[in-house]
């Protein structure tokens, strides 16, 4: 099923094809899932909200350059685990420590380095693989599907799951995120304990005509450390699916997160991520987006700063090609003083490639003694492929120090001479100049293994070794 069906399979107690617009139905589907309570009184009403809400339009400004009015969501097929109120086996993360039902490109990452706290693996909505290292268990750490710790942990949901401010923009598709909404994880680090390497999550879509929702819920408390790594992947589909990605990161008072969203899937996706980021006092979260599959992309971004003191550090990288677009929309949010924001987005595009940077620093009367900053850089390879860049400043406060600053270019001809002149094609050199453009975002961030990892990617995504190329 793809973008031509008429309806959504999503209950086989309802009488087989149920359309998410046919509310009788849809909720005796919501109803029939064996899960909390909780969660399906949450799926209730974002049901109803979604029903309620127009698809977002470039009538918009925020939507004004990605179009996706005629994206029907009711088109495709929700990847829930348990519909038929059975949970399929392997839907629970705890005791999957078997790898057999990991698919080959995660095990071959997984292969390369043994240097994480914990791991988790879903397949179309399903979760395959679960670990956590025992002594971070031991030390009260929690890292498992949000399903498991309705049941086991409810007071941790009443405090953060689904606690963000949503702006208008977003309103429709979170709607659909949290009523479709697959599986997801919480990780919650407490007081004082300090992860030493990464959390690693995969998330990966295998069958096409489907939609996927998943959900990230991070939250350290008060003088806590962790590094989170959200893969997304997927091969070449035929059909479209979707992938609706949600994520909640919290920073207590002295915490620090980091935070990489690696999405890297075939042709054939459409993704949308919708992440949030709320710090507090003296905390520092940083956030990394790294963009390099799909046919379109859209990533929304949010950092609020609510405690005086806060740090947040919000970096991107994307390179596109064939006829890919990529919108990245961002809000850095200052509601608390002496605060300080941080923003480098880079993008490079080739081909008949497209991308769209949206960003705006908002101070509230309460952000005096603000410092912000919002760069956009974009590197343009073609003449087919082009880039707009669109930052805000919105200041309510008398003492700040903000500024913003967005540049497109075309790649130096000198440059690109002296790598041919050395025996480069004009495609190698042209891929070694977008590491090197690349490189002020790579590197600021903190762990070599997680560099690495990005590294590897975009290596792959443009199809060259910088190790032979360097030698040439």
């Amino acid at each position: 099923m793809g973008n031509g069906a008429t309806s959504v399979k999503i209950d086989a107690t309802a009488g087989g094809a149920v359309r998410v617009d046919d509310p009788e139905r849809a909720l005796a589907a919501i109803n029939g899932l064996n899960e909390p309570e909780t969660l399906r009184q949450a799926r209730r009403l974002a049901l109803e909200r979604f029903r309620k809400l127009p698809m977002p339009s470039r009538k918009s400004e925020e939507w004004r350059y990605t179009d996706i009015a005629n994206l029907r969501l009711e088109d495709f097929e929700p990847a829930i685990p348990g519909l038929d109120g059975d949970r399929p086996k392997g839907s629970e993360p705890g005791g999957l420590d078997e790898l057999e039902s990991v698919p080959e490109p995660v095990r071959e990452v997984l292969a390369r380095s043994r240097e994480r706290s914990g791991v988790w693996v879903q397949v179309d909505g399903v979760t395959v693989y679960h670990r956590l290292d025992d002594d971070l268990a031991e030390r009260g750490v929690v890292f498992a599907s949000i399903s498991t710790v309705a049941r086991e942990r409810p007071d941790l949901l009443e405090k953060y799951l689904f606690t963000s401010p949503i702006p208008e923009m977003e309103e429709k598709l979170w709607a659909a995120h949290v009523a479709l909404l697959s599986e997801g994880f919480v990780l919650h680090v407490p007081r004082g304990v300090r992860l030493p390497t990464p959390i690693h999550t995969f998330r990966c879509i295998t069958k096409p005509g489907t939609l996927v929702s998943t959900h990230s819920l991070v939250a350290v408390e008060e003088g806590g450390e962790a590094t989170c790594i959200d893969e997304f992947m997927s091969p070449d589909l035929p059909e479209t699916s979707i992938n609706l990605a949600g994520a909640e990161l919290f920073g207590g008072p002295e915490a620090t997160l980091h935070y990489i969203a690696l999405q890297r899937f075939g042709t054939g996706v459409k993704h949308f991520g919708l992440q949030h980021v709320t710090s507090q006092r003296d905390s520092r979260l940083a956030g990394v987006n790294i963009s390099l599959g799909g046919d379109l992309s859209r990533a929304d971004v949010t950092s609020h700063l609510e405690g005086s003191g806060s740090e947040s550090e919000m970096l991107a990288l994307w390179f596109g090609d064939r006829t890919q677009h990529f919108d990245h929309h961002t809000l850095q949010h200052h509601a608390a003083p002496s605060a300080h924001s941080d923003l480098l987005y880079k993008g490079a595009l080739t081909d008949s490639a497209h991308s769209v940077f949206r960003g705006l620093i908002r101070v509230e009367p309460e952000g005096q003694l603000t410092d912000a900053y919002q760069t956009n850089r974009n590197l343009i390879l073609s003449e087919k492929a082009s880039a707009r860049a669109l930052p805000n400043l919105e200041i309510k406060a008398d003492d700040v120090r903000c500024s913003h600053g967005a540049t497109v270019g075309q790649v130096d001809s000198n440059q690109l001479f002296y790598l041919m002149s050395r025996g480069l094609s004009r495609r190698q050199a042209e891929r070694l100049l977008v590491f090197g453009f690349f490189d002020e975002v790579l590197g600021r961030i903190p762990l070599e293994g997680v560099r690495d990892r990005i590294r590897e990617a975009i290596e792959t995504k443009i199809g060259i070794s910088t190790s032979s190329l360097t030698s040439a």
